[in-house]
């Protein structure tokens, strides 16, 4: 089963480049020796830090801030909490144990990324899953996300606030809004 404590998606075709993008940056951040792997899915990078997953991402938010250069061939940073197979008994039992982090007082949604998996289809996941979480659920501006990613007969599963997850292209987007107002 995998360890990763991250998840790093990449642009097709440049795994040699994107890990050398990755531990460059985990350099700079202070991780001299992270592991670094390719999943089964192509396009998506594991790796193992001994750094805390959420502050790297912060800290990546920040350097691509002040150089997005950086940031020639990874595209999105996810931290991982657990893994599980991917059979739907044992990602019931990594809910169970997620779902605790979620507030009476906050509201969530699960989003599921399938790759190299055909079991179960992405609505029939999430409604067998979200059966076990009674909180509000509010899909356009949650305060957590329980976030499953399948690659093929493992499930990397994180309960995220929503600045937890680092997208090249969201402080895009984030950047044309305030120069458009």
């Amino acid at each position: 089963m995998y360890d990763f404590n991250l998840l790093i998606s990449y642009l097709r075709g440049t795994y040699s480049r994107a890990r050398g993008e990755i531990r460059d940056i985990l350099k700079r951040l202070g991780d001299e020796e992270p592991l670094i792997k390719r999943t089964f899915a192509e396009g998506i990078i594991g790796l193992k830090t001994q750094l805390d997953p959420r502050k790297i991402i912060e800290e990546v938010r920040r350097l691509f801030e002040r150089d997005p250069f950086l940031f020639q061939y990874t595209l999105k940073w996810v931290p991982v909490d657990l893994w599980t197979y991917s059979d739907m008994d044992s990602m019931k039992e990594g809910i169970v144990k997620l779902e605790k982090g979620i507030r009476v007082d906050e509201k969530w949604r699960m989003t599921i990324e399938k790759r190299r998996y055909t079991q179960f289809h992405k609505d029939e996941i999430i409604r067998e899953l979200a059966e076990l979480v009674d909180k509000k659920v509010d899909l356009e501006n949650p305060d957590k996300i329980l976030r499953i990613d399948i690659i093929g007969k493992y499930a990397g599963m994180s309960l995220l606030k929503p600045r937890d997850i680092f997208s090249v292209a969201k402080p895009l987007i984030e950047t044309q809004v305030k120069e458009d107002a």
